[in-house]
């Protein structure tokens, strides 16, 4: 099997040039519908021009670019033209606050600052605020403003002197890729710095374990700040040669998938979770009822198949043969028609994964690879091969990476893709990487016969009760959101505290299809939280998650909120995490309440 040549390079800079002379026809960068189309050969062309102009700006090795972007192409060309020149570019994320800009900017240190037309008065108050930036490009702007246009920057003349061929040969694999800032949930965010040397050891070990097809198809619409989104779609593209279609709206990714028939997706939990509500919520509109039901079993009887393999229990020829005949009537219809027909590699995380959820999309035949890493390991350290699937583990460490478990049960990782360290910030560096070179995760996990590791939590996150009970809030809040599906989110309380208790919030697919069908007028989370039907659905399913928790993890109270908890908003990171801090700081009084018995 042909493998990608890219993988030997020593830059990503030289992993570029060698796949967009290997495709240089080949459509790289696209949009949907009658949209944009850029081959590799276009693209290198104005990855050239662009980096001419950065250039004519003073860009120059080691300095930073900051980007505030929607997923377009754009963000691929001039990033990627930063990259040629030894420069650092980094994202910030487009929900960002002017004070949080203006500290990534003074943090960062950048001169040059890309932003959409959109985030333009955020930005210009960030850069108000602090920073060092002079230079201000915005797209989607007319020429002869205050703020230089991409045309401008691309035909700027670069001088004499300036030769891009040098400029991306004497980039070192040592040299910093990118920083990719932390969602500042516990503190100010930190600058976790990557490496070209990095992201190639991160691309071999992916390539060892799940072999990505060359030239496939990727869709990008995870916020360009996370490295999700810049190693599985833009680093991962000048390896591997994908066609990425550029998706600006996450909430409108799985039409961007019908359209570009990828063969590779992955998705944080929240993600996933939204298509499971959505599918089960078109199967209860089946006007057939006959159909309807068939649907069901079928499903019901592919699960059963899912958790006895799962088991290494046998499968009998019978029920084998019904599963087969249902994955060609009704599964693969199903999949053809979300636009999975092609996708060879179905991926989770970022959070934690319920393990139903997991079964419900093993068995209608998209069987996801949950993985684990983070920023600082330049994503992901552990894969689920897509041959060794074990539902519920996020897979053995990816070749170049070395897990071990430390006395109090924390992740220590060590290896190629282990970060450079956090930007200015020695000491959290020192703090965060011991003398050995072991990151220090802040996960609690274990490690099975066969090297798999399962996440137990946050060490942080822990609850530990007043009776010095230590319990997983991730576990309980699974439990949860599969206790029922009108539970979108959940947040498990009990630090210190007698008992349990959760807020929770509705999910807005399975509140209107729950209004439809109970004849409610208003969907919205507002009405919706203090219907009668709602609370009581919402109570059978906590009574459905108490029965698989032990009695001192289940939640004895609960409260629906009624409001939407949107990513990147008071209560989620922009990879739909909770913050836990905060959410407890905002909700004091209803957290007081439920403890109070009122």
């Amino acid at each position: 099997m042909t493998r990608p040549r890219a993988l030997g390079a020593s830059t990503m800079c030289e992993a570029f040039q060698i796949t967009a002379a290997e495709r240089s026809d080949q459509v790289a960068l696209r949009t949907i519908g009658d949209g944009v189309r850029i081959t590799f050969g276009q693209y290198a062309a104005r990855v050239r021009c662009i980096a001419g102009g950065l250039h004519a700006l003073g860009v120059r090795p080691g300095d930073t670019v900051g980007f505030m972007l929607t997923n377009r192409p754009e963000f691929h060309l001039i990033d990627t033209a930063a990259m040629h020149l030894g420069a650092t570019p980094f994202s910030i994320y487009n929900t960002s606050s002017p004070e949080q800009i203006a500290y990534l900017l003074g943090d960062a240190g950048n001169a040059v600052f890309v932003v959409e037309a959109a985030f333009l008065n955020r930005a210009r108050e960030g850069m108000r605020l602090g920073g060092t930036v002079e230079h201000l490009v915005a797209l989607d702007v007319p020429v002869g403003g205050d703020a230089l246009t991409l045309e401008e920057v691309e035909i700027a003349e670069p001088g004499m002197e300036f030769d891009f061929d040098e400029c991306h040969r004497l980039v070192k694999p040592d040299d910093v890729l990118t920083l990719i800032y932390t969602s500042g949930t516990t503190g100010p965010p930190k600058g976790v710095q990557l490496t070209h040397a990095n992201e190639l050891a991160e691309c071999r070990g992916i390539e060892a374990v799940a072999q990505p097809r060359l030239g496939g198809s990727v869709v990008s619409y995870l916020p360009h700040a996370h490295i999700a989104d810049r190693g599985l779609s833009h680093y991962a593209q000048m390896v591997w040669g994908h066609t990425i279609t550029c998706c600006p709206d996450i909430n409108q990714v799985f039409a961007h998938v019908a359209d570009c028939r990828p063969t590779f997706f992955g998705g944080v939990p929240r993600v996933w979770e939204k298509l499971m509500a959505a599918l089960e919520a078109g199967i209860e509109a089946e006007p057939d009822e006959h159909r309807r039901d068939a649907i069901k079993e079928a499903i019901e009887r592919a699960v059963h198949v899912v958790r006895l393999e799962q088991s290494a229990e046998a499968v009998s020829d019978d029920l084998r043969q019904a599963c087969e005949r249902a994955d060609a009537t009704v599964f693969a219809p199903m999949r053809a028609k979300l636009g999975f027909e092609r996708t060879e590699w179905f991926m989770i995380g970022a959070a934690p994964s319920s393990l139903g959820m997991l079964e419900f999309f093993a068995a209608i035949g998209i069987p996801i690879c949950e993985v684990w890493g983070m920023s600082e390991l330049t994503s992901i350290a552990t894969l689920v091969p897509q041959d060794g699937l074990r539902l519920g583990t996020v897979g053995p460490p990816i070749p170049g990476v070395e897990v071990r478990i430390a006395n109090d049960g924390e992740v220590l990782v060590s290896g190629e893709t282990v970060m450079a360290g956090y930007r200015n910030a020695p000491e959290k560096s020192a703090e965060a990487l011991d003398a050995e070179g072991w990151l220090h995760t802040g996960d609690i996990g274990k490690l099975d016969d066969a090297g798999y590791l399962k996440i137990i939590d946050r060490k942080k996150e822990l609850i530990i009760n007043a009776a010095g009970k230590n319990m997983s809030p991730a576990n309980i809040e699974q439990r949860l959101k599969e206790g029922s599906p009108l539970i979108g989110q959940a947040i498990a309380i009990g630090d210190a505290r007698p008992f349990n208790v959760a807020l929770i919030v509705l999910d807005p697919d399975a509140s209107a299809a729950f209004a439809a069908q109970h004849g409610l007028a208003d969907p919205s989370p507002q009405t919706m939280a203090s219907q009668a039907a709602v609370q009581e659905e919402v109570a059978a399913g906590v009574a459905r998650a108490n029965s698989h928790l032990s009695r001192v993890e289940q939640i004895k109270r609960f409260r629906v909120l009624p409001c939407d908890w949107p990513p990147a908003g008071d209560e989620l990171t922009p990879t739909m995490k909770l913050k836990r801090g905060p959410i407890t700081l905002k909700y004091v009084g209803e957290i007081e309440a439920l403890y109070s018995g009122a």
